[in-house]
């Protein structure tokens, strides 16, 4: 079956080339496109995608109002932002609210529909660097968000810990097995671990905590 897409942008020439870039790939279809925040959040109840492709800047609803709203819905599809990187400081907000990671609106064409299947299948973080790089940015502007994240690992084990730096690093279970020696049945236990101590709804999520705890090497 293909990836269900729901695509929300206020430029309609946005909205037609994304469709045309990702309708080109077999495994993926267009459900539904959407001009604002408000109108994403209704298709998503009446279509109910797999995934939707949500920018920041929109009228009536921004992104991130429109991604909360989202994931109150029942079964939501998996949220990926669509940034400029420099200027959309709510990014970081929309990773907390639930958004399972975030597409630059200069990705190239080729590596857009991978990055949507790539995110259907589960694996949370998009371009490992460039969002080490955006939680760093953001997360070293509050240092309340510090000292709460170091509280929340307090519970861990030091294998959580470890395993919790390097989904903070980007890493998938199986690099992490590779890199502490551990198959990925393991990896994938102690994530589940990490999403139930630490309150967290993804992967991205986990990542924010990694970051704003100050585990993640640099």
């Amino acid at each position: 079956m293909s990836v269900r897409v729901l695509l929300a942008d206020d430029e309609a020439l946005v909205r037609s080339g994304l469709s045309m870039i990702l309708q080109s790939d077999p495994a993926i279809s267009v459900v539904a496109e959407a001009g604002d925040g408000a109108q994403a959040v209704e298709l998503a109840r009446v279509h109910k995608p797999d995934l939707v492709l949500m920018d920041v800047r929109m009228p009536v609803m921004d992104g991130l109002a429109a991604t909360e709203e989202i994931g109150r819905l029942p079964d939501p599809p998996k949220v990926v932002v669509l940034t400029t990187f420099d200027v959309d400081e709510y990014v970081h907000a929309a990773l907390q609210a639930g958004a399972m990671g975030f597409l630059l609106k200069n990705t190239p064409p080729h590596e857009l529909a991978r990055a949507v299947r790539t995110v259907h299948d589960g694996d949370a973080m998009l371009a490992p660097s460039v969002t080490r790089r955006l939680i760093s940015e953001f997360s070293a502007r509050d240092n309340s968000r510090a000292v709460q994240a170091r509280t929340r690992i307090d519970c861990l084990t030091p294998r959580e810990r470890d395993v919790l730096r390097l989904v903070g690093e980007g890493l998938s279970n199986g690099e992490i097995g590779t890199r502490l020696h551990m198959s990925q049945s393991t990896v994938k236990s102690h994530v589940t671990r990490l999403l139930t101590k630490l309150g967290c709804v993804n992967r991205v999520q986990i990542a924010i905590v990694a970051h704003d705890a100050g585990l993640p090497e640099t």
